[in-house]
């Protein structure tokens, strides 16, 4: 690359201190690098568009003008926006986090007038306390308002919110985090006013739902991939159920997607799922409609695949209303339904697993379990043999090597479940999501998922998160207050030994 200009400057950060920086520029675009000349940001006559753009629009901010002149200078910036390069946007999210941010030294001069008025003067209180209400809102939250009501402009703002919440995870330096991150706050709160449940519409998806509708299911569904049409027509066809969330702002675009079996028993495996719809149909014919499902012999309702398609919606409750409105419907539906319960992934127990063999591998095998595996493996160094097993799949056919890790597997996910914590809650984000919700942490399956995708996250295992309806809300309150995590004996018990081996092995340690 050939640089035209190529010269040092100094500029004041917010802080007003001087820091070095390097400012390149070439072809109308112009870079800026530290002293280490790492690329800082960068600018170029794209982005200076955008900027023209912001500006544009708040200098109607407090004028009297006609709401459609606005609207339609802010539609204008939307569209710019999704446009502009990456480099572009980002750089655009640093200007409204900054210059458009709530002016500190205005708020200060505020609260020193409020707080010399004395209470008698009621009249300039209220109108000081308004001015101060006006001056801790930032201007960027007046355009986030006037986008949302643009059409398509809330799903502007999903998406707006996507590219601050990877621009936060790209972000190390302190200073401009804390104002990307006020950006984000303030961009979530609308979003969580906008998206509360009463916006919501609840739909169900059959085969006979809009073809782009379906497309999106497919495309969407993050832990049990959708095969082909066939498959896709499968779950959402008899003794299954699929439903959504949308929202008005954002027609046909589901926000959360859930899906769910309908099933004699509750399943151990995704196997299972089908075995049971199997055994409800005996002998009749396998193509049905859904007025020919044998509703007596539907006990349970299964929630196998929830996912959450947008981004931007991370940190707003969606999943939790959703089951709780699937809930309704099926019971509704089916009288005879007497069991609800998940059949959920374990993401990240593999990683959790293999750090903690690389860690001290007698912190998952006993010493007879380790000599077992040794010799099934023929290998002696059991770690480094077993991460290069698991990095595929075809272990799980390998029924000795399955046998003897069976054991050992379910007692460390139980522990991984039931005592890995973060911030006093469950380190896991789906088993998060379920006690937050109320369930209970009631069986954990070996083998439950032998795919590719259910291999590499957890070994294979699945986990039962058991939903007894008239115990949600105290098991929620409960988990969210006290962090109390309820779970069955079994997962207990399970999480217990692998205690006791902990236990035993910093004890050896010590002793030495």
């Amino acid at each position: 690359m050939m640089f035209t200009k190529f010269y040092f400057s100094s500029i004041f950060t917010r802080s007003n201190q001087f820091r070095s920086v390097c400012k390149v520029k070439e072809k109308g675009s112009t870079f800026f690098f530290n002293k280490n000349l790492r690329l800082i940001s960068s600018s170029s006559e794209d982005a200076t568009y955008i900027e023209k753009q912001i500006q544009e629009v708040f200098k109607y901010k407090n004028r009297n003008v006609s709401n459609w002149i606005i609207e339609n200078k802010a539609n204008t910036f939307c569209h710019e926006y999704h446009q502009s390069k990456l480099a572009d946007k980002q750089r655009t999210l640093r200007i409204l986090a900054s210059k458009y941010a709530v002016q500190h030294d205005t708020v200060c001069s505020i609260a020193e007038k409020l707080i010399c008025t004395e209470c008698e003067n009621e009249r300039r209180l209220i109108s000081y306390e308004q001015n101060l209400k006006n001056a801790l809102s930032p201007d960027y939250k007046w355009l986030f308002v006037i986008i949302g009501r643009l059409e398509n402009g809330v799903k502007f703002l999903v998406d707006l919110r996507t590219d601050i919440l990877e621009l936060l995870s790209e972000i190390k330096e302190t200073e401009d985090s804390i104002a990307i991150q006020q950006l984000n706050i303030t961009l979530r709160e609308l979003l969580l006013l906008w998206f509360s449940v009463g916006f919501l519409h609840l739909e169900r998806v059959t085969w006979q739902s809009a073809c782009d509708l379906l497309q999106k299911i497919s495309d969407y569904e993050a832990i049990h991939p959708v095969k082909n049409w066939l498959d896709l027509k499968h779950r959402v066809g008899p003794y299954r159920r699929c439903y959504i969330f949308t929202h008005p702002s954002m027609p046909r675009e589901p926000l959360v997607v859930l899906h769910t079996a309908l099933c004699d028993i509750i399943p151990s495996s995704v196997k299972g799922i089908e075995e049971a719809k199997v055994r409800i149909l005996g002998e009749f014919k396998k193509d049905i409609t859904f007025s020919e499902e044998h509703k007596t012999k539907i006990k349970a309702a299964i929630f196998y695949s929830i996912t959450s398609t947008q981004k931007g919606l991370q940190g707003i409750e969606l999943g939790n209303y959703l089951i709780k409105e699937v809930v309704k419907q099926i019971i509704s539906e089916f009288p005879m339904i007497d069991e609800l319960s998940s059949l959920s992934p374990i993401p990240n127990f593999r990683s959790w697993l293999l750090e903690k063999m690389k860690q001290d591998i007698n912190l998952i095998f006993t010493s007879e379990e380790y000599k077992s595996v040794q010799t099934t493996l023929n290998d002696e160094n059991v770690a480094l043999c077993l991460k290069k097993i698991f990095n595929n799949s075809l272990w799980t056919n390998d029924v000795s090597l399955c046998e003897v890790l069976k054991v050992p597997l379910l007692r460390a996910c139980a522990w991984y479940l039931y005592k890995e914590k973060r911030r006093n809650y469950a380190l896991n984000s789906v088993a998060n999501f379920h006690l937050r919700n109320g369930a209970v942490m009631w069986r954990i399956n070996w083998l439950a998922d032998p795919s590719p995708r259910g291999v590499a996250n957890s070994c294979g295992i699945m986990v039962n998160y058991r939903y007894y309806l008239d115990e949600c809300e105290k098991n929620s309150q409960n988990y969210i207050e006290n962090y109390f995590i309820n779970a069955s004996e079994n997962v207990i018990n399970l999480a217990m030994q692998q205690e006791n081996l902990q236990n035993t092995v910093q004890k050896k340690g010590c002793d030495k």
